[in-house]
Order: structure tokens, then C-alpha cells, then sequence
């Protein structure tokens, strides 16, 4: 069965079950990351605020069941044999998911991406993400001011593949290049993203280096899980850590001083503000041309969902500082991004 029929069984579904004059939008979203991981986990709740908040028949967060584009592509064409008519995805290839999407596109599905971007040329309306090159920029600038603005790093890094991670060493090189030679950048260990390589490398360094090492930037979830759990283990706080992202682990270890910092990105925001996105877009609304996009690697139509520290002086309120900065872009969101007749 083709896609195209795929949908059109998916609509005669939705025609015969679907409730009159229930919402102010009859649109039904999904939001599908790329496989499971633990930072899509605010998207659940971001689909029910959404739906609620903007009055769409429905946001569904749905998890393909591994990290394979087939596992992923796959949901989608159920989910749109299902009537889905907006997609919001992580993508899980950011070439070969373009594939799918430029189908859904002919069957005037709109999708953005969300988290990470499809490789133009893309037929994703937006992607709507961290920007990680700022962010990587940001962290060790703050990794560097924790250390006294001297001493050597080591830059702990997601999968080498990856082109978000070739931004973000890239960032953290010209942080380290602005201290004119004050701050040594010893190593930077890739592939450490995952349980398993990120418990063995990040170990295998802390034991064979750690005198060396004044600080480390982990610029991954996992790896700063695993940086985190290690330098408690060891009882150091003379090595500073900025990590990413707001795993309790690392939490815990900014309340406890064995983690200097982390980055906060806004997946939260990118699952509401997605949602409304396609919700406008599937309504008829088109994504303008010339609104103020940053220039990236990746795509022509980037947004940045934003990013902020996390450290001991907000580190039980940042939830909030999140909050705003996800409400500030969504109520700007339609005007600057969206040209709607």
C-alpha cells in the first residue's frame, strides 16, 4: 500500500468518527522523535498544554520503538493512515527522513522539525531547535569562568557522525581560543553519548588523567550524566563540570558542588511552540521567506528555542525562566515566522 493510500483510508476514519464543534481546531498533530531518549520526555506533557492551550483535537506524542528510520518511518505512515495531518519530528536520519516528509508534503501534510534538523533541501517547513553551537559557546565560557579562567579542559562529546557535534567543537575550540592561551584544551573524547561508550571512556579518562584535568564540557545528556555520576563517585570537586540538559543526576550534582554547571535547552518549548506551529500551518498558514532566520549548517529556516545556565543560584528556579522564554517566543511565533491568510 502507498502512503497516498496510506492517508486516504486515514481520512475516511477520521470523516466518520470525528466529533462536531468539539474544538477550535479539528487538526490532529504528532509529535515522534527519532527513537527513544530520555530528553523527549517533557514532549508528552508539551502535547497535552498544547492541545489544550490552543484548542487542537489533538497532539499525540508517539515514541517509535528503536532509534532506526525505518522504526520511525513506519509510525509515521500509520499515524498519518490514522488521520494525523501535522507532524512535529526529531529527525531520526537527517537525510533519509526527508523522504517521508516531502510525501507527507505532497499530501499536504505540513511537518517541522523539532530538536534537530532535516538536511536541506528539505521539504520541513522550520526546524525549531537548540542552537548548539551557542550553547557549546556558552557552557565553556562558563566552564572557563568556574575555573578561574585558567587550567585545561577536556571537551566530553556526542557521536562524531553527528553534525550537531562537529558545531559544538567547533564552539567550544573558540572559546578555549579566546582565553589567548590560558585555558589548554587537552582532549576531546567523542562517541560518549550512549551508556555504554560514555561509561567507558569518560572512566577510563578520569582514571588515567584526572590530575590533568581542571575542567570538562559535556556537551551531550548521556555523557553528562556519566561525567557527573563519576566525579561523585570519585569525591572531586577540583575538576568543574558544565554539562547539558536537566537530568536529576546532574541537578543533584550542581546542589552538592560536584557539577559547576549545565545548559539548559528547552525541549519543552519545542513541543508546544511545534505544536501551535503546524496547528497554524495545517490551518493554511505558510512559513515566510524572508523572516529572521539564523544561518546554519542544516537549513535555511532555523529557529533558536533557546538556552540558559543552570547553576547553583537558579537551579530551582530555572523551570520558570524556561517558561518564560517558551511563552515569549510563542506569542511572537506567528507574526515573525508564519504568513497566514
Amino acid at each position: 500500500m502507498t502512503i497516498r493510500s496510506f492517508i486516504a483510508a486515514g481520512l475516511a476514519c477520521s470523516v466518520a468518527f470525528a466529533p462536531l464543534g468539539a474544538f477550535a481546531s479539528d487538526n490532529k498533530i504528532a509529535l515522534v522523535p527519532g527513537g527513544p531518549h530520555p530528553y523527549f520526555a517533557p514532549w508528552e506533557q508539551a502535547a497535552a498544554d498544547a492541545a489544550k492551550d490552543f484548542g487542537i483535537a489533538a497532539v499525540e506524542y508517539k515514541v517509535p520503538s528503536e532509534w532506526k528510520l525505518e522504526a520511525q518511518t513506519e509510525l509515521l505512515e500509520s499515524l498519518a493512515a490514522q488521520g494525523t495531518n501535522g507532524f512535529g519530528v526529531f529527525p531520526g536520519d537527517a537525510v533519509g527522513v526527508n523522504a517521508i516528509l516531502s510525501e507527507m508534503k505532497s499530501n499536504s501534510i505540513p511537518s517541522v522539525a523539532l530538536g534537530g534538523c532535516a538536511q536541506d533541501p528539505t521539504d520541513v517547513g522550520l526546524c525549531l531547535a537548540t542552537d548548539v553551537s551557542q550553547s557549546a559557546y556558552l557552557g565553556t565560557k562558563a566552564l572557563i569562568e568556574a575555573m578561574g579562567g585558567k587550567g585545561t579542559i577536556v571537551h566530553l562529546a556526542g557521536l562524531l557522525v553527528d553534525p550537531n557535534t562537529t558545531l559544538r567543537v567547533k564552539a567550544v575550540e573558540r572559546a578555549v581560543g579566546e582565553t589567548n592561551g590560558a585555558v589548554t584544551l587537552l582532549q576531546t573524547v567523542g562517541d560518549t553519548d550512549s551508556q555504554e561508550q560514555g561509561d567507558q571512556k569518560i572512566n577510563a579518562l578520569l582514571a588515567a588523567q584526572k590530575d590533568k584535568i581542571n575542567g570538562l564540557i559535556a556537551t551531550g545528556y548521556i555523557s553528562s550524566v556519566v561525567a557527573a555520576t563519576a566525579l561523585k563517585n570519585l569525591g572531586d570537586k577540583k575538576i568543574k563540570l558544565v554539562g547539558i540538559d536537566d537530568d536529576k543526576i546532574i541537578l543533584d550534582g550542581i546542589r552538592d558542588g560536584f557539577v559547576a554547571g549545565t545548559m539548559a535547552q528547552n525541549p519543552y518549548g519545542q513541543a508546544y511552540i511545534g505544536a501551535y506551529a503546524l496547528d497554524q500551518m495545517a490551518g493554511g498558514c505558510s512559513v515566510k521567506a524572508d523572516a529572521p532566520w539564523i544561518a546554519t549548517p542544516q537549513t535555511a529556516h532555523f529557529v533558536d528555542s533557546g538556552t540558559l545556565l543552570i547553576s547553583a543560584k537558579n537551579v530551582d528556579s530555572y523551570k520558570d525562566d524556561l517558561k518564560a522564554l517558551t511563552k515569549k517566543l510563542q506569542a511572537s511565533f506567528k507574526d515573525t515566522y508564519l504568513s497566514c491568510k
